[in-house]
C-alpha cells in the first residue's frame, strides 16, 4: 500500500497541471526526528535522475567528506509518500557522501533504492520490522566490510551497523544505530552506549571513527 501510494504522488509530481499547485511535503530534518516544509518537490525524484553534483569543485571541497544522520520515522504514516520522496529530493540535491538511517521500514528502502541505486550502495542492519542502513556514494566510498552487532538486551530490535570503507586511501570505521526509545529505557539506552564507545575504542589507530544516529538520550544520562 505504502509503495502503490508513492508512486500516485511521484505521478501527480510528473503532471504539468499539478505541479504549481501542489503542496510541498513534509520531511524529516537531518539528524532528527522533526519536521520541516522544506521538501523539494523536483520530478528528477521520480524519474529516476542521478544525483546532482557541483560542476568542478575545488581540492578541497572534493577533500571534504559529507556526511548525512536522518530518522526517517518510518512507522508513522502520517503523509509518509511525501516524506519519503522528500527524502528522495533531498539526497538528489545535497548528493552526500555517506547517509546513516534509522527507523526504515522495506517499503520505504525499496522506493529509495529503485530511485538512488545507481548512485548508492546500501547496507541494512534489518530486513523485519523497522531497521537502520547506510548508503555510501559509489563513486567516493569504498566498502571493505560490514557487520550487524546486536544489542543483547534490546526489547525493541535495536542494534548496531558498522561499516569499514575507504575514502581518499583514508580508513573510516562507520557506525550508526537507533537507541532504544522511552524515558523508562535509560538503563537500556546507556548499556548501548557504553557498546558503541568500547567499539570505537577497539579501532586501530589508523582508523577514524565516525557515529551518527539516533541516540535518543537524555542530559543526565550521559
Amino acid at each position: 500500500k505504502l509503495e502503490t501510494d508513492m508512486e500516485q504522488v511521484c505521478a501527480v509530481g510528473e503532471s504539468p497541471e499539478k505541479k504549481t499547485n501542489r503542496k510541498e511535503g513534509e520531511e524529516n530534518t537531518p539528524g532528527s526526528g522533526t519536521n520541516e516544509a522544506q521538501a523539494n518537490p523536483a520530478a528528477s525524484v521520480c524519474s529516476g535522475d542521478t544525483a546532482g553534483t557541483k560542476e568542478n569543485p575545488s581540492e578541497e571541497e572534493n577533500n571534504k567528506l559529507s556526511l548525512i544522520s536522518w530518522n526517517v520515522d518510518g512507522l508513522d504514516g502520517e503523509e509518509q509518500p511525501e516524506r519519503c520522496r522528500g527524502l528522495c529530493s533531498y539526497l538528489l540535491s545535497h548528493s552526500p557522501d555517506v547517509v546513516l538511517l534509522q527507523e526504515l521500514i522495506q517499503p520505504y528502502i525499496r522506493f529509495v533504492k529503485k530511485r538512488l541505486a545507481a548512485n548508492y550502495t546500501f547496507i541494512e542492519g534489518g530486513k523485519e520490522g523497522y531497521f537502520i542502513g547506510m548508503m555510501l556514494k559509489k563513486s567516493r566510498i569504498t566498502l571493505l566490510d560490514s557487520e550487524i552487532v546486536p544489542y543483547p538486551t534490546t526489547q525493541m530490535m535495536r542494534n548496531l551497523l558498522v561499516a569499514q570503507v575507504l575514502f581518499k586511501g583514508q580508513k573510516l570505521c562507520l557506525m550508526t544505530s537507533h537507541f532504544e526509545s522511552c524515558k523508562p529505557q535509560a538503563k537500556e539506552r546507556k548499556r548501548q552506549l557504553r557498546l558503541v564507545m568500547k567499539r570505537m575504542t577497539e579501532a586501530p589507530d589508523d582508523v577514524t571513527v565516525l557515529f551518527g544516529g539516533d541516540t535518543n538520550l537524555r542530559d543526565a544520562e550521559v
